[in-house]
């Protein structure tokens, strides 16, 4: 497929990396106008209750604001709560202890700007999945693109077109198996695993893509 141009997110969904997984290289859009409750601030993990969002503040963007300008806001404990979040969700999964310690650093430092900080945890995420793709940032927004158009995945209410297989959750027989979370999900179940689900994926059939 051509090169999959991507919102930048949070701890992207694994949509994402299906994605990313089966492209060399992969675009990310820093051009384009931040909206609130999309995955460029948040994700979802799995807890005992069911999917839990976790959002990153930010100060409040100006009107029509691009994501590149939009920063990270200190307003509050939110980065110990992330990770308090995780811990208490993943600590009995298979290979939490074995990815967290590369994960602590975007709980400890600080960066300004979202943007930053989405694409150093994405590339920190590849490197742990180990699938192979370059990232770039785009240098302008172009409502038409020659690349495969994904952007409209920032929205959580978007649909993806493929999926990765049923995989053991933490909760799954409490809450079932939940899609739509973090790859981080996937990466503290199914460890070294992750790659060859993602490259595995399978598309989504026609009647499942209809929004209910």
């Amino acid at each position: 497929m051509n090169q999959p141009l991507l919102c930048s997110a949070y701890m992207p969904p694994i949509h994402f990396f299906t994605a990313m997984a089966s492209s060399g290289e992969v675009f990310i859009e820093q051009y384009d106008s931040y909206c609130k409750q999309t995955w460029r601030n948040r994700c979802l993990i799995a807890s005992e209750s069911g999917p839990l969002a976790l959002t990153v503040p930010v100060v409040k963007p100006l009107p029509g604001q691009v994501m590149k300008d939009v920063r990270i806001s200190d307003h509050g404990e939110w980065r110990r709560n992330h990770r308090n979040a995780l811990e208490s969700c993943y600590m009995n999964s298979p290979f939490y202890l074995y990815y967290m310690d590369d994960l602590l650093p975007f709980y400890e430092k600080r960066w300004e700007f979202l943007i930053d900080y989405n694409t150093e945890i994405t590339l920190k995420l590849i490197e742990l999945t180990g699938i192979r793709t370059r990232v770039k940032l785009t240098d302008r927004y172009d409502k038409v693109t020659p690349h495969t158009d994904l952007r409209a995945m920032a929205e959580p209410s978007a649909i993806p077109s493929v999926r990765v297989k049923p995989y053991w959750q933490v909760f799954q027989s409490k809450n079932g198996f939940l899609e739509g979370l973090s790859i981080l999900d996937l990466l503290f179940n199914m460890g070294p695993e992750t790659r060859l689900l993602l490259e595995s994926a399978v598309p989504v059939i026609a009647e499942d893509r209809q929004e209910p």
